[in-house]
C-alpha cells in the first residue's frame, strides 16, 4: 500500500495535495493539520463561532482536488476535522454534492474530556481504529480530530492488510513509517542540518510503500525536490521522540530495532521494528489560556552596548517599581547581533529583548508600553526599539495527562450515517518503561584532536512536546559514533548548552540509529504559545548544539 502525506502542520504548502496526486501512483493520501498549538488556535476560532473548529485550509484543498483524487482512486484520511470532525464532514459533503463528485465521506468523533475551570481544550489521542472502521465500511474520505499523529498510516495499514488489534510487530512499523511521514518534507531533506547536500529550495513531499509485515520503504514521487536518503529519515525519526520505546494507543514501537537500509536512489527500508502492547492509560493533551503577555526589543546600535543595556533595564525596572504593578514573570535577553565597525546600521546593532507574563491583562498593558515609550527621549543614544508595543496579547499552555480509556468515547461515523463504537483499549497493555541502557561501542583509540564544532561530525534536530525540549543527535559513520557515544554525556551537553544546566535531562541511546536522544524538561515553560523564549518550540536547540566547539577528533575531520 502507498501511503502519502500532503501536510505536516496547519499551515502546510497549499499545492501538496494537488502535487501528491498528480506526482505518481498512490492508495492513501494522509494529512496532518494538528499540533499543541494548533488545537489552542482551534480552540479560539470556535469560541467564537461554534461551527468552526476545524482546519479551514483542508477544506479549500479539497475544493481543488476533491474530484483528482476521486479520479484516480486516492482514499484520503486527514485530522483536519480537529475539534469538530463532524462539523467538517458536512461541509465536505455538502462540497461533493457541488462539484458533483460521488465521494463517500466519514468521521471519527470521540476522545474528549470534560473541560475543567480554565481550560480552552481536553482531546485525549486517538488510535487508528476508527479510521479502519471507516475504510472498511467504503469510505473515500476520513477526516478526524485528535488521533496520534501515526494513526493516519496505523488505521489505513489495518484496514488494507486486516491485521487485528494485537498485530503489535506489523502496527508498530506502520507507526514508525507514520511518524517519518506526519511532518511532511522534513523527511525529504526539509529542515536538515546537512541541507548542503540537497537541493531543498522546493523538497518534495514524502511516501511509504507499506507491506503486510509492517515494514516500509521512504521514498518520494519521481522528479520532485529535496531527497530520501538514510540521514533524513533518520533525521525525521529522532523528532520529538525520547527513549527507545515510542508509545501510542496502537501499539507501543520500540526504535532500538529500527533498521535503516538505502535501497537505491531516493528508497530507505524501515524493517526490523518490534512492536508491544501500548501503555494502559491514554495520553490527553489540554490547552488553557495561560495569561497575558506583552514583549518590547530594544534596538542598540553602535558602541557601549553592555551599558546601554544596563541602563534601560535599570530604567524600566525602576518604572515598574514606581507604578508598583511589575508583571509576575519579567524576562530579558540581549542578544549581540552587532558587530564592530559594522558596513550598515542593522548590523551596527543588537537587540535586547523584553518579555513579560502576567494573570492579569492590566499588569502587561500599560505599565509595561508607558515604561518602554517613556524612554523615547531619555534613555540610550540612538534609542528606538522595533516596533511600537502593544496592549498585550492572551497566551496559551498546554498540559500532557493520561486518563483511563474508559474516560473517553471513540466512534466511528460511517459513510451511510451509522454510528459505530470502536474500543478504545487494545487487547492488552504494557507498563511504559525505559529500557536498559544499551553497551556503547568501543571507544576511539587515542590520538590528535582540534577544536572544532560538533556539526562537523554529527547532525542534529531538536522540538516540543509542551514545556519540554526533544533533542536528537546522531553520527554518520561507525567511527563518529564511537566517538559521539562516549562523549556526549548529560554532563557534556549542560556544558555545551549552559541554559540547560539547571534542568532535568535525560539521556537515551539508538545504537541502531548511531544516535542520541535528549529531554531538557521544562526548557520551554508554561510550552510554545507563551512564547517565553527566542525559540519557542526548541527548533533550533539543534543547529545551537552543532555550533559549539569542542575537541574532535582530528581522524573524524
Amino acid at each position: 500500500m502507498r501511503v502519502g502525506n500532503c501536510s505536516g502542520f496547519y499551515g502546510d504548502r497549499f499545492s501538496a495535495v494537488r502535487e501528491m496526486l498528480t506526482g505518481g501512483p498512490l492508495d492513501v493520501l494522509t494529512g496532518d493539520y494538528l499540533a499543541e498549538l494548533t488545537m489552542l488556535i482551534l480552540g479560539r476560532d470556535r469560541l467564537k463561532d461554534p461551527s468552526l473548529g476545524y482546519a479551514r485550509t483542508f477544506l479549500r484543498q479539497m475544493e481543488d482536488t476533491l474530484g483528482l483524487a476521486h479520479e484516480r482512486g486516492v482514499r484520503i484520511v486527514a485530522n483536519a476535522g480537529g475539534l469538530n470532525p463532524a462539523g467538517l464532514a458536512g461541509e465536505l459533503r455538502a462540497l461533493a454534492g457541488r462539484l458533483g463528485v460521488p465521494v463517500r465521506v466519514a468521521h471519527v468523533e470521540g476522545g474528549q474530556l470534560p473541560l475543567d475551570d480554565g481550560a480552552l481544550t481536553a482531546d485525549a489521542y486517538l488510535g487508528g481504529a476508527g479510521i479502519a472502521a471507516c475504510l472498511d465500511a467504503g469510505a473515500d474520505l476520513v477526516v478526524t480530530g485528535r488521533v496520534t499523529d501515526a494513526a493516519l498510516v496505523t488505521g489505513p495499514a489495518a484496514a488494507h492488510f486486516g491485521w487485528a488489534p494485537d498485530a503489535y510487530d506489523a502496527l508498530a512499523g506502520a507507526v514508525v513509517a507514520g511518524h517519518v511521514l506526519e511532518c511532511g518534507a522534513q523527511a525529504t531533506g526539509g529542515n536538515h542540518p546537512f541541507f548542503r547536500r540537497y537541493d531543498v529550495r522546493r523538497p518534495g513531499f514524502p511516501l511509504a510503500e507499506l507491506h503486510a509485515d509492517g515494514s516500509a520503504v521512504i521514498t518520494k514521487h519521481p522528479g520532485t525536490g529535496g531527497a530520501v536518503d538514510v540521514s533524513t529519515v533518520t533525521a525525521q525519526l529522532l523528532y520529538e521522540t525520547r527513549g527507545a520505546r515510542y508509545a501510542g494507543p496502537d501499539a507501543t514501537a520500540r526504535l532500538d530495532t529500527v533498521r535503516l537500509t538505502r535501497e537505491g536512489p531516493d528508497r530507505v527500508r524501515i524493517d526490523g521494528v518490534r512492536g508491544e502492547p501500548p501503555p494502559r492509560l491514554l495520553k490527553a493533551g489540554i490547552t488553557r489560556l495561560g495569561g497575558w503577555r506583552n514583549e518590547v526589543v530594544f534596538v542598540l546600535t553602535g558602541l557601549d552596548v553592555d551599558a546601554k543595556a544596563r541602563l534601560v533595564r535599570e530604567q524600566v525596572e525602576d518604572a515598574f517599581a514606581r507604578a508598583g504593578a511589575r508583571p509576575a514573570e519579567v524576562r530579558w535577553e540581549l542578544a549581540r547581533t552587532d558587530r564592530a565597525d559594522a558596513a550598515t546600521q542593522e548590523t551596527a546593532s543588537a537587540l535586547l529583548r523584553l518579555v513579560v507574563h502576567d494573570p492579569d491583562r492590566r499588569a502587561v498593558g500599560r505599565a509595561v508600553t508607558g515604561a518602554a515609550v517613556e524612554l523615547a527621549l531619555a534613555s540610550y543614544p540612538g534609542f528606538h526599539v522595533t516596533a511600537p508595543p502593544g496592549r498585550g496579547d492572551p497566551y496559551g499552555v498546554f498540559e500532557a495527562v493520561y486518563v483511563e480509556p474508559g474516560a473517553v468515547t471513540h466512534t466511528a461515523v460511517l459513510p451511510d450515517g451509522r454510528r459505530v463504537p470502536v474500543p478504545v483499549s487494545a487487547p492488552s497493555t504494557a507498563p511504559l518503561r525505559d529500557v536498559p541502557e544499551p553497551p556503547l561501542p568501543e571507544p576511539l583509540p587515542p590520538g590528535p584532536v582540534r577544536r572544532a564544532p560538533l556539526g562537523l561530525v554529527a547532525g542534529a534536530r531538536s522540538g516540543d512536546k509542551g514545556g519540554d525540549a526533544h533533542l536528537g543527535v546522531w553520527a554518520e559513520t561507525e567511527a563518529a559514533w564511537r566517538w559521539l557515544a562516549h562523549t556526549l554525556t548529560v554532563e557534556r551537553l549542560r556544558e555545551l548548552l549552559p541554559e540547560t544546566r539547571p534542568l532535568p535531562v535525560t539521556r537515551h541511546v539508538l545504537p541502531n540509529l548511531r544516535a542520541l536522544n535528549f529531554t531538557v524538561t521544562g526548557l520551554l515553560g508554561e510550552g510554545a504559545a507563551a512564547r517565553a523564549r527566542f525559540d519557542p518550540q526548541a527548533k533550533a536547540l539543534g543547529e545551537w548544539l552543532r555550533a559549539r566547539h569542542l575537541d574532535v577528533p582530528e581522524a573524524l575531520l
